[in-house]
């Protein structure tokens, strides 16, 4: 099948009603439409047009061929979906049953200037497009496209834009490989929603994954490892697979896949990992390393210490290798990484020490700093801009680097503030490999918690930004890293539809956004994108559990689904629940004791969506009083305080759920007031131990009592062992013939990350769950 054709055949499926599908489309009003991205403007008219009576494209008089090239390319999908073969012609906008492209210099009621704007009007037998460039034409088609399902479309004025410049998606090529065909059905999923980055993660640890023909040693030895490791990364003793694993694009396919994307008005950036996460790259050339000793391609995940070299050889070496991707990919940026680099082998290299001395550096973060200013250098000379990952700030920014701030908003609100471009991209809102759901059978993820409400709810412009400086926030991107997706069906599950709501976050206005009539029209897109062969998640009608304590009035249940569609059952008995189990009626329902609870959304008496399971471990301070001394960090605090002593055990595999109250470099304080004096034997407090996500359970923890609230007895202290590795860390604090009313429950913070872990200089994250009275 030609390349145009995956795509054509792709969005024929997908916009267009399928005749004897299993999969139910929704229906929608005749005043209503399902276009995502939600457009900036849409008003609605008397009448229709009906499709199957559009008989040709009507092109301006001196419409140039790059135009010409772009329409031929739309109608021929449009006679995929129409199974008519529209003719195009050229001049004027007379003629009826047409889709006329209205000249630059054509007067409409408006105008579009922003890149990649159009209006359009429907008029009952013609269809209007005008558009500020070729982006906006195909933009307009796109949007045409998701209007046809019906085989009419409302007689409506459109008028749209994007709202930002940026709108990206990524893919880790590194971690796991995927076929080129892959790589293509990732960028037409991406045009359909009209986003215009794609940023191809190629070089890492554990894979090199683009030719480079100056290197073949690249493509024999650090395209290739030896095997791989088997389960999560936090979960010790290591086990691996012992198969060998890899692969890499050839310079061939690479052209054609960017022509491929060209065609479809993305950009293609690709990322060549410096100065750290470059183990393949000095397993391949050990000499570009600090030690010139022999190592492997890293098999595992994580952060590690063999990173290249600041000398000649290795500058060399990059300005070599870039000169072949400058050639490759025509768009004006280079993604050199940047992140993540532990300065441990610099710190003992005497090479190091003593370029530190003659540049005049400070420390190992001026050489960092050092390194990609001359990587830059090299690269605007050569006509191309940098990108790297957050860490670039550290030790002085390149001149003219752009900033893409992963780790939380902070790096590209100081990246704005002295006057550099930034892609936003915080692990909170945009790391796409994060779980999407609470459910137990959720395929194994690195962690975290990013359910579609928090990805469609991102404003990607801080509030700390002037009106000046939010204009240097190019846009968003979703982040996809690939540690535990091994096949192109595991990536769509994680990526779509997050990746989708997050299109309309970066084109559609701030003020059009609404996650309910967001849903409203996800739901009509999820059925046609799995009917066209795509792993797509749908979470939509799953219901989702909230518990409300720690005032001193008791644990309640709350019920809900995203749709807000159909009714919610429940059963807590620990049964399955059934069409004819009791009701949810918004109304919290109250925990007493040990319960096991489910429920199931139900539509028309039939279940839908995932069921939900909770079970209520029930104890001497479920539902009391608590009061902390330290709040937990906002973004990961949203079951509040009460989710301390509500009786329900976090998950052990998301540290983002509501459960979990996560405290950034600060120690956790609470008190219990449990109403009288009670007879306590122990508390149990609940750690999360995740380095990769920089969490570290507590170097201690302590009990002490008080029968007032304001005296309190001498506090028992337990030391937490440094080198634990279990991923779930439980301290248990023995109380015997105590009966207080009040608990003082400390735990202290790790405290600073060191180097060779990931987060390394940076404050510790302290995760903790349930603390259990008995």
């Amino acid at each position: 099948m030609s390349n145009r054709l995956i795509y054509l055949t792709f969005i024929a499926i997908i916009t267009f009603p399928i005749v004897g599908a299993a999969q139910k489309v929704p229906s929608l009003p005749k005043k209503e439409i399902s276009v995502i991205p939600v457009p900036q403007s849409v008003k609605f008219e008397q009448g229709d047009l009906k499709v199957a009576d559009l008989t040709h494209i009507r092109l301006p008089l001196q419409a140039d061929s790059a135009l010409e090239a772009t329409v031929t390319f739309c109608a021929a999908y449009i006679k995929l979906v129409t199974g008519k073969e529209l003719a195009i012609r050229r001049g004027g906008y007379k003629g009826r049953n047409a889709i006329v492209i209205a000249a630059r210099t054509d007067t409409m009621p408006v105008k579009p200037e922003q890149a990649g704007a159009y209006r359009m009007e429907v008029l009952g037998s013609q269809i209007y497009i005008k558009a500020a460039d070729n982006a906006g034409i195909f933009y307009a088609f796109q949007t045409l496209l998701q209007l046809m399902p019906k085989g009419f479309i409302p007689n409506m004025k459109i008028e749209d834009a994007p709202r930002f410049r940026y709108r990206g998606l990524h893919l880790d090529v590194g971690r796991h490989f995927f076929p080129v065909d892959f790589i293509k059905k990732y960028i037409d999923l991406m045009a359909m929603y009209k986003m215009n980055y794609f940023h191809w993660h190629l070089t890492e640890d554990q894979g090199w994954r683009i030719e480079i023909k100056q290197y073949p040693k690249l493509q024999e030895i650090a395209a290739f490892r030896k095997e791989t490791l088997v389960g999560h990364g936090g979960t010790k003793p290591y086990q691996f697979d012992g198969t060998r694993y890899g692969g890499y694009y050839t310079q061939d396919e690479i052209r054609e896949v960017v022509r491929y994307a060209a065609q479809r008005f993305i950009t293609i950036i690709p990322e060549i990992e410096m100065p750290g996460h470059a183990q393949a790259a000095v397993a391949a050339y050990p000499e570009l390393g600090c030690t010139g000793q022999n190592i492997e391609v890293a098999t595992r995940w994580g952060v590690f210490e063999d990173v290249f070299c600041p000398k000649e050889e290795t500058f060399t070496f990059l300005e070599n290798v870039l000169s072949e991707v400058i050639e490759l990919f025509p768009g004006p940026y280079i993604h050199i990484g940047g992140d993540e680099c532990p300065k441990t082998q610099w710190k003992s290299n005497a090479f190091c020490q003593e370029l530190i001395k003659k540049e005049g550096l400070k420390d190992e973060h001026g050489l960092q700093s050092y390194f990609i200013k001359r990587i830059e250098k090299y690269l605007n000379s050569k006509g191309k801009r940098i990108i790297g990952w957050d860490e670039i700030l550290e030790g002085g920014l390149a001149p003219n680097a752009t900033v893409m701030s992963w780790r939380g908003e902070k790096g590209g609100v100081e990246a704005a503030k002295s006057g550099h471009e930034v892609i936003m991209t915080p692990t909170d809102n945009c790391y796409l490999d994060y779980y999407q759901a609470l459910g137990k059978d959720e395929p194994l993820a690195i962690g975290g918690y990013l359910p579609l409400e928090m990805v469609y709810g991102y404003e990607p412009v801080p509030v700390e930004l002037t009106e000046k400086e939010s204009k240097l926030v190019l846009g968003a991107q979703g982040n996809v890293w690939t540690e535990y997706m091994k096949t192109p069906e595991h990536v769509e599950y994680m990526v779509f539809p997050r990746a989708i709501a997050l299109a309309e976050v970066v084109w559609s206005p701030k003020a059009s956004r609404n996650f309910k009539d967001f849903g409203r029209r996800l739901a009509i897109h999820i059925p046609r994108l799995k009917a066209a062969g795509v792993n797509v998640a749908n979470h939509l009608y799953d219901v989702r559990m909230s518990v409300q304590s720690g005032d001193g009035k008791g644990v309640f249940l709350e019920c809900a689904n995203l749709a807000g569609l159909g009714v919610v059952r429940y059963d807590d008995s620990g049964k399955t629940p059934t069409a004819n189990s009791v009701i949810y009626n918004n109304t919290p329902v109250q925990i007493t004791g040990f319960t096991d609870v489910q429920a199931q959304t139900f539509l028309k008496g039939e279940p839908i969506g995932k069921s939900a399971a909770l079970s209520f471990l029930w104890h001497l301070a479920a539902g009391k009083t608590i009061a902390l001394t330290n709040a937990p960090h906002p973004k990961y605090g949203a079951g509040g305080k009460g989710a301390l002593i509500n009786a329900v055990m976090a998950s052990e595999e998301r540290h983002s759920d509501k459960e979990w109250l996560g405290f950034s470099g600060k120690d956790l304080e609470a008190v219990i007031d449990l109403g009288e004096a009670t007879a306590v034997k122990e508390v149990t407090l609940r750690f999360f131990n995740g380095p990769g996500q920089w969490i570290y359970p507590p170097k201690q923890a302590s009990v002490a009592v008080s029968a007032d609230g304001k005296t309190y007895e001498q506090a028992v202290v337990k030391e937490v062992p440094a080198a634990i590795t279990d991923k779930i860390v439980q301290v248990k604090i023995g109380l015997t013939g105590k009966t207080p009313r009040y608990l003082k429950v400390k735990a202290q913070n790790f405290g600073i990350i060191p180097d060779g872990k990931q987060g390394a200089g940076n404050p510790a994250w302290l995760f903790v769950d349930e603390i259990t009275v008995k």
